[in-house]
């Protein structure tokens, strides 16, 4: 993370945003990360949250208890630091995926688009590592990257006005697990009896920015001894 790569822009009286690269970048995106825990461990006086996105930090902050300006020449020291190199991703976190039929009504429009078969988009939907570059829509909701381009297939123009929780969609050079019901426009390819989000655990968060996640497939008997 360089001076040069990042730009600090005020969005009203309590809130800055910085902003890096504006593309989907592993590398961007883990300068933001960096920036953001770096921000988050500082404990500074009078800072509320601190979001990082794809490529730019929210930092949101009372302007009673923080001066604008002290907080960006913290925001200035940490990026001089640097950020965390981005290595090899490993398979951090697996999540089970019951692919196609009613669980993944559009795996044969992806395949088509693919000029492949269903099985083909499968197993490249599950040879690859995602990395987590953000959360967002809603709770638990992880953007995940980046999808190969033969399957890469985009939203819906419309979107469905019930997307069931536990569907694993596709979005352009994005996957995702939505994590609750609610309307969506990806292309659904499958679903997971595992929660994204759940108020009730120790840690209601399955995933945080940052993380490696990698789908497997398993048939619908193991899908329901799993959501069970």
């Amino acid at each position: 993370m360089s001076a040069s790569s990042y730009r600090i822009v005020p969005a009203g009286d309590s809130a800055l945003i910085v902003e890096f690269e504006e593309r989907i970048d592993p590398g961007v995106n883990a300068s933001a990360i960096a920036l953001a825990e770096a921000i988050e461990a500082a404990r500074l006086p009078g800072v509320r949250d601190v979001v990082p996105t794809f490529r730019s930090v929210a930092i949101y902050f009372d302007p009673l208890r923080t001066s604008a300006d002290a907080l960006v020449g913290r925001i200035q020291r940490d990026a001089a630091r640097g950020g965390a190199a981005v290595t090899e991703a490993q398979t951090g976190i697996r999540v089970p995926v019951c692919y196609g039929g009613a669980f993944g009504p559009d795996l044969d429009a992806v395949a088509a688009f693919a000029h492949a078969s269903a099985g083909d988009v499968i197993r490249i939907h599950t040879s690859a590592t995602y990395r987590v570059f953000m959360l967002g829509f809603v709770p638990g909701f992880a953007y995940l990257g980046i999808v190969d381009s033969r399957i890469a297939m985009p939203r819906h123009p419309a979107p469905r006005v019930r997307v069931p929780w536990g569907s694993v969609g596709i979005a352009g050079v994005q996957t995702g697990i939505y994590p609750a019901d609610t309307p969506g426009g990806w292309q659904l390819i499958g679903r997971t009896p595992i929660k994204p989000f759940d108020a009730n655990r120790a840690e209601p968060f399955l995933m945080k920015p940052g993380d490696a996640v990698q789908f497997y497939a398993v048939d619908p008997d193991e899908f329901e001894r799993r959501r069970e």
